[in-house]
């Protein structure tokens, strides 16, 4: 009968309202949180559920609104669709844009197929097709600066291309490369490393303001490029040093050593260039871990360079 007579009121309060042309929104409104407070009370909810100093208004102001309820009130500024592609869009700006994507895109698809290569057991062939994906990640970047077409769109599906070529791609291939030396727990691990630690650098790099002189932490195209250099080659290494070597490319991916950026060593010296030259030409593999272990050791060095100098 209470709820029957609450229901009658505000009924009643309707109909007095249409007849005197005087209704009121906030009068309903206040009638119909009225009779829900006293519910409330009645049962000592507000007790229960509100703590003490916080007014109910301050509970609605952080209530989560469930995103399959309408907005009461929508921005109609911001109700449009955000452009891909910034600035002028005409047909030659497209075919740019279009190009760069397809770069990115075929470096997705050739870290796709490095997986199923290297499920087949071609794991060669599989690091084959890493190297081809870290050289597409760096022609997408360079074409859409040149082109004047960068984009936070392309920017955001590098990322994601580069987590599944290089986070996903990379480790899978180095797990069937280590099929038979090492126990498969190891082995899992190790990779498990790189893609954990591939996510946190990419997620980081996003976020994170952006140093013209050098990387925080080993990048993961760099890291990626060196596993599938490693099984490309078949560095002669013991399967337990493989196994913590890749784990430490994991863990410096997340590091905050400096790292010197493509850009810096192109501009050393050429006599310097020269040492790397001639000891491919006589022992490739051992010239390649020498370049490898010094680029390691380049950022702790650097760090603690830093340090002393501030």
């Amino acid at each position: 009968m209470r709820r029957s007579s609450t229901f009658a009121r505000q009924v009643l309060l309707v109909r007095v309202g249409r007849r005197d042309g005087d209704l009121r929104t906030t009068d309903l409104t206040l009638s119909e949180h009225r009779y829900a407070d006293r519910q409330r009370r009645r049962y000592g909810l507000d007790r229960l559920s509100r703590p003490a100093g916080v007014s109910r208004a301050g509970i609605e102001a952080v209530m989560p609104v469930s995103p399959a309820l309408p907005m009461a009130h929508t921005d109609e500024a911001t109700a449009g669709s955000i452009p891909l592609l910034p600035g002028e869009r005409t047909m030659a700006r497209r075919m740019k844009f279009a190009v760069v994507n397809a770069c990115t895109l075929s470096s997705l698809m050739l870290g796709m197929l490095a997986i199923f290569l290297a499920m087949q057991g071609e794991v060669r062939i599989a690091a084959l097709c890493l190297i081809a994906c870290v050289i597409f990640d760096g022609l997408d970047g360079a074409l859409a600066r040149r082109l004047g077409v960068a984009s936070p769109f392309g920017a955001q599906m590098d990322s994601l291309a580069d987590m599944c070529s290089f986070g996903l791609a990379a480790p899978v291939v180095v797990y069937a490369s280590l099929a038979g030396s090492v126990s498969t727990a190891a082995a899992a691990v190790a990779c498990a490393l790189v893609a954990a630690c591939a996510a946190i650098r990419l997620a980081r790099f996003n976020v994170s303001p952006k140093d013209g002189r050098f990387f925080c932490g080993v990048p993961t195209t760099m890291a990626a490029a060196v596993l599938a250099v490693t099984v490309a080659i078949g560095l002669p290494v013991p399967g337990p040093v493989l196994v913590a070597g890749v784990a430490l490319l994991a863990f410096a991916m997340v590091s905050s050593f400096p790292y010197a950026k493509l850009a810096r060593l192109v501009k050393l010296p050429p006599w310097l260039w020269l040492a790397p030259v001639l000891g491919a030409l006589v022992d490739i593999r051992l010239t390649f871990a020498l370049i490898v272990v010094g680029y390691l050791v380049s950022g702790p060095v650097l760090w603690l360079r830093q340090r002393r100098t501030a």
